[in-house]
């Protein structure tokens, strides 16, 4: 059964959006990433209409256009939250919490992994590095950091998401909603960046990283448990 088409004024629509990628690139066929995205901004998953619609526009195979999308983690295939939390679970930010944060967020949820809220606010997910360690554990929601996160904070964020309350990244732009995101990822510009804050500097551990690459030595010190005061070791 053939994947039914969008509607008139809809279609219409991504056409110009769509031809205005392509035309970023010498080969069309390059454009697909940024069209998968385009189609995720429509319905905030990528359809067998959105699959469609890219193969129609690059004169590719459906088949073609489902290897890619199939491919990517970043690309839903199925409905999904208007903000997509993910829990980062790799080494330093499970050795920090991350683990137990992903844990209490599923319970606090009634989630699986993967799986979205029945009022389709948020997704929970596990998510691999994102390369902001210095802050572990980390959350990002919709691809924006909140660092330090505990599970007691985590589950405030998600109860705020829920409820529509005003929730701010700890760094970088405002917080948007999935579909936002799909469409600034597909190249459009980025409204939010007038309001972007200072990311600010590098965290304590990547700056202490760079002092001993620099060749840089220092007393030892015993790193207390977060919240707690650090002492000198016994050369200080």
């Amino acid at each position: 059964m053939p994947a039914p088409d969008y509607p008139a004024d809809v279609r219409e629509r991504l056409e110009a959006d769509a031809r205005e990628i392509i035309g970023r690139y010498p080969d069309s066929r390059s454009a697909l990433l940024p069209l998968l995205h385009l189609v995720q901004s429509e319905e905030g998953h990528v359809t067998r209409t959105g699959q469609r619609f890219c193969a129609e526009m690059l004169d590719l195979t459906t088949a073609e256009v489902n290897a890619v999308a199939t491919f990517y983690t970043m690309y839903r295939r199925k409905p999904s939250g208007d903000y997509q939390v993910g829990v980062c679970t790799n080494t330093l930010c499970a050795v920090m919490g991350g683990d137990a944060i992903h844990d209490s967020l599923k319970e606090h949820l009634g989630v699986a992994d993967g799986e979205t809220t029945g009022d389709g606010k948020v997704t929970l997910e596990h998510i691999e590095c994102n390369a902001a360690c210095d802050f572990a554990p980390v959350v990002m929601v919709n691809w924006e950091f909140f660092d330090n996160q505990t599970p007691e904070s985590a589950r405030q964020l998600v109860d705020d998401l829920r409820a529509g309350r005003e929730v701010s990244p700890t760094r970088g732009a405002p917080l948007c909603t999935f579909k936002e995101t799909a469409r600034i990822l597909a190249g459009f510009p980025d409204e939010r960046r007038e309001a972007v804050h200072a990311s600010g500097p590098a965290g304590p551990a990547s700056l202490e990283g760079l002092r001993l690459a620099r060749g840089e030595t220092g007393p030892p010190r015993v790193v207390a448990p977060r919240g707690e005061t650090e002492e000198p070791g016994e050369g200080a």
